[in-house]
């Protein structure tokens, strides 16, 4: 493969939901380029972009692939990716690189909400849309329904430039509306016909709705098409492809992806009329000064945007990259923004799958990769050293589904560490975790697949198993009441022995641990005894005497004691202290506090008394409401953290994948007494199986 200049490049992203056909098109599409003797099979595993082995095992697509494809003097840089969403990351990612989408759907289910998502994440964006209506020949198939969905749904700028052709219910060819020619399809092959006497009218009609949408780009054309003049050749496709890449005209494609039937002529379209780099022309970013900045195809300097790595066992790190401006050739010496140092561009080369193919350079525009780049991440900007600059990031979803990782093998910690990280170079949607009062390591995630990958592939990769289980809650124990308590250490065995005394009042305090004053008189204490009976109570304040949670909030005066000439010490008033502590806590009405989590949920209107009546349920307090935009309605609310642990997998079920949410710790509260005994009961019980409770 060549070079191309950055106006035969056309940079698209395939998405849709799960299970519309998406990597099965990408296969068909490479197939016609000629570098295939045949179509691989999604339920075969052999398709080229589906090529992780997760992806095999499971008939899914998991992670963003490219391919890059020669057609007809063009390069098309396919980005095909996942449907499911726990792996919206991998779709961010894709995203990120192209000026157009290709929102995939089946002629049989329609509208899923995975279109519904793509389309929003498009839409932020600003880049062209376009719809492939894919599986035209199963039985239950239904273009007109499935447009006239689109249309309810998108807006009337979805306009179909393929009608199907169908013959007793059966999908035969297609009508190419702008081009006003016909075709018939035979052994997968398309043969030139007559536009057929009964699809006419609907051609017409439809070629009068488009010419609408292109005089509506232009003074000119408009006073032409109100004077019912035909536009020319150069008119309708200078006219098409300004609609369509400022997003006013989103095309309708349709065919059998698996049958390879409608695909060449819908990569005729793609580079016809979706927009090159060079089209869109320029891109916002930001000076090391923190100032907007443009970048243009067009530059000479260089900068180029880092959007995935893959960590692969056999060449290493390879980091797949967009460049924005200038020519990226293989001995390019570039700076990373975010590091300040500089990287040296080795062999470059362009992806097909799990293919890589060398190429000297990269224009502005294309889709490439680099391996051995020493410190350079997902997400960083590699840019000249006389222009220094950051591109805009991918903003990944923050993980919402927490679970603590537990080795099958003892002693497998430090290989489960060691593979999390260097899954987290490849996947910025999980986070790792080591819980500072639980001491669990916890993996955050999407959602239950998302984390079940993550365990297969340290498996897999790096041949360590685990288990996932719930995360322990947080609790802590506080007091409501003052006392007063007296604690003695005496201990005679022989020589020297052992004796502290305090008198010790332990209330609610106002900060966060534990608040010591003293208020010693006459020497009871000696000081230097002081920052002992301190030190004790620090240490026992780790463990409650409810449930052996931390203590916190609590304020303890040291008002009296005793001491002895000879048999006192440091470690004798540390124990005189903790035995003050814990007949002192058990007195003072002890009680467990959870955390209490804001939470704020996205949903579509309609399901806003589902999700109202389930956060009560969860003993959560509605904060109140407010409309994000047309449709959407964001929840405010409190809730308890042990009741939300597996609300991502609830949400997603009550809104069919419509909804959204974020959490973060807002406080601790009282927990219920009927939930405070379960969890002292779980914890005596615990003792008791450890060995420590007889």
């Amino acid at each position: 493969m060549g070079v191309f200049s950055t106006k035969q490049i056309r940079n698209v992203c395939l998405a849709g939901h799960g299970g519309s056909g998406k990597t099965t098109l990408t296969e068909g599409m490479i197939f016609n380029t000629g570098v295939l003797d045949r179509m691989g099979k999604v339920l075969d595993g052999n398709t080229t972009m589906d090529f992780d082995p997760e992806e095999v095992k499971r008939k899914v697509s998991i992670n963003a692939a490219v391919a890059s494809l020669e057609w007809k003097g063009f390069k098309i840089n396919l980005v095909d990716t996942p449907g499911y969403f726990d792996f919206v990351g991998e779709l961010k990612q894709g995203m990120r690189v192209v000026e157009s989408i290709a929102i995939v759907l089946s002629a049989k289910g329609g509208v899923a909400v995975g279109a519904e998502k793509v389309w929003g994440e498009a839409k932020e964006n600003s880049l062209a849309r376009c719809f492939f209506i894919n599986k035209m020949d199963d039985e239950n198939a239904d273009f007109d329904q499935v447009f006239r969905k689109i249309q309810e749904t998108f807006g009337k700028g979805s306009l179909p430039f393929f009608i199907p052709i169908m013959e007793r219910e059966k999908f035969t060819g297609i009508i190419d509306v702008l081009k006003e020619k016909a075709y018939k399809f035979e052994k997968g092959k398309a043969l030139e016909i007559s536009i057929p006497e009964n699809y006419h009218n609907k051609f017409q009609e439809i070629k009068e709705q488009i010419n609408e949408v292109i005089a509506e780009t232009d003074e000119t054309l408009m006073e032409k098409f109100f004077e019912g003049e035909v536009f020319s050749k150069d008119e309708m496709d200078k006219g098409i492809k300004n609609a369509i890449a400022t997003c006013t005209l989103f095309p309708v494609f349709c065919g059998v992806a698996v049958e390879n039937v409608g695909l060449d002529l819908f990569m005729d379209a793609l580079v016809e009329y979706m927009p090159s780099p060079e089209d869109i022309g320029s891109w916002e970013a930001t000076n090391f000064s923190g100032e907007s900045i443009t970048i243009r195809s067009k530059d000479t300097s260089q900068s180029a945007f880092v959007f995935k790595t893959i960590a692969d066992s056999f060449v290493g790190k390879i980091s797949m990259l967009r460049v924005y401006s200038g020519i990226l050739n293989s001995d390019s010496i570039l700076i990373n923004s975010r590091t300040g140092k500089t990287e040296k561009i080795h062999q470059l080369f362009f992806i097909r799958g799990k293919k890589n193919i060398p190429i000297d350079r990269l224009e502005a525009g294309d889709i490439g990769a680099v391996t051995k780049l020493l410190d350079t991440s997902t997400n960083d900007t590699l840019c000249d050293p006389s222009k220094e600059m950051v591109l805009k990031k991918i903003q990944f979803p923050k993980p919402n589904l927490s679970l603590a990782i537990l080795p099958k093998a003892k002693g497998d910690e430090e290989k489960i560490g060691s593979g999390l990280h260097k899954l987290l170079e490849e996947d910025l949607t999980f986070q790792i975790f080591n819980h500072p009062q639980t001491h669990q390591l916890l993996i955050s995630g999407i959602g239950e697949q998302h984390l079940d990958v993550i365990v297969s592939k340290l498996r897999e990769k790096f041949n360590v198993s685990v288990t996932l289980t719930d995360p322990k809650i947080p609790f802590r124990e506080t007091i409501k009441k003052k006392v007063r308590v007296e604690g003695k250490h005496k201990k005679q065995s022989g020589g020297h022995g052992q004796f502290a005394h305090v008198w010790i009042e332990f209330e609610p305090g106002e900060e966060e641990g534990l608040l010591f004053l003293e208020k010693i008189f006459g020497g009871a204490v000696p000081k230097q005894y002081i920052p002992a009976v301190e030190k004790g109570l620090l240490e026992s304040i780790k463990k409650g005497v409810l449930a052996g949670y931390p203590v916190v909030n609590l304020k303890a005066t040291l008002v009296d004691g005793s001491y002895h000439s000879v048999d006192s010490s440091e470690m004798a008033f540390k124990i005189a202290a903790s035995i003050a502590y814990k007949k002192g806590l058990a007195e003072a009405n002890p009680i467990l506090l959870e955390p209490i989590y804001h939470v704020e949920v996205n949903i579509p209107e309609v399901y806003l008394g589902e999700i109202i009546g389930d956060i009560n349920k969860r003993r959560g307090r509605i904060l109140g409401m407010k409309s994000l935009r047309e449709g959407l309605q964001q929840v405010l609310a409190e809730a308890p953290l042990m009741e939300m642990f597996k609300y991502a997998i609830d949400l997603r079920s009550m809104t069919q994948g419509r909804g959204s949410f974020t959490m973060r710790l807002e406080r601790y509260e009282e927990l219920p007494n009927y939930l405070a005994n379960q969890v002292i009961e779980e914890s005596k019980k615990n003792l008791t199986e450890e060995g420590f409770g007889d």
